[in-house]
């Protein structure tokens, strides 16, 4: 006859049924000091942990209030094309360069990434602009879709056709939409045909005809596509 085994956790079982055994075993645990000392020290690191976290959340707040209300003069130029004085200041106000260092992990100091990016495009320094969008993100689907076109756009001006195809890929595909993917996708079809990939631009204007029908840009698209696919044929 096969023997009775006694359950593993009969005894803990017997702790969650009996409230006094349960109490009885939790003053048996902090008699020993070594235990009470572990549960003091871990509750320490706990309550030094959560204190940082609400400290830094504190003083990052108050660091992007600062930083929003410089940034508006960096705009300002920007949006004037004193491009010098958007990146750098004018000595007064803080340039989006400023900002970035002065201010990391900082809302503004992201959009300025962006901001920073978009002006070196302007500037012709695309290396400099790829850099900078490469540091900026947002849950913007729109100015996230924009700001890998621009990568896309810097990358062309190099001659890194098929890295500026894949980046109008990303903003293409960044929640797609009616009215800048298929914008996205002839700038990707063009960086394709300059790579000598005529078969993957012919697809991408596909794209446009297949997927975004009601766009102003399908009958371009339909004429580009049967170029490319003579090409590609030949």
């Amino acid at each position: 006859m096969a023997k009775t085994k006694t359950p593993k956790h009969e005894g803990f079982e017997e702790m969650l049924e009996d409230p006094d055994v349960l109490a009885s075993k939790a003053e048996e645990f902090f008699d020993n000091k070594r235990n009470r000392n572990l549960v003091f020290g871990i509750g320490g690191v706990i309550a030094v942990v959560v204190a940082a976290f609400l400290i830094y959340k504190f003083y990052i707040t108050n660091q992007n209030q600062e930083a929003q209300e410089e940034m508006f003069q960096a705009v300002y130029f920007y949006e004037a094309d004193s491009l010098g004085k958007a990146l750098n200041g004018d000595g007064n106000n803080f340039g989006f360069l400023d900002i970035i260092d002065e201010y990391a992990g900082t809302d503004a100091a992201n959009l300025s990434n962006y901001y920073a990016g978009s002006t070196y495009l302007k500037l012709g320094d695309y290396k400099s602009a790829v850099r900078y969008l490469s540091d900026f993100s947002s849950s913007d689907a729109l100015v996230q879709a924009r700001a890998y076109a621009l990568i896309g756009d810097a990358n062309m001006e190099q001659g890194s056709y098929s890295e500026a195809a894949s980046f109008y890929g990303k903003a293409a595909n960044y929640n797609a939409n009616e009215g800048y993917s298929p914008i996205y996708l002839q700038k990707q079809a063009i960086a394709y045909e300059a790579n000598g990939d005529f078969s993957n631009a012919a697809s991408s204007y596909s794209k446009i005809v297949d997927e975004f029908a009601k766009s102003t840009l399908v009958q371009e698209a339909k004429k580009q596509k049967a170029r490319l696919e003579g090409l590609a044929a030949e």
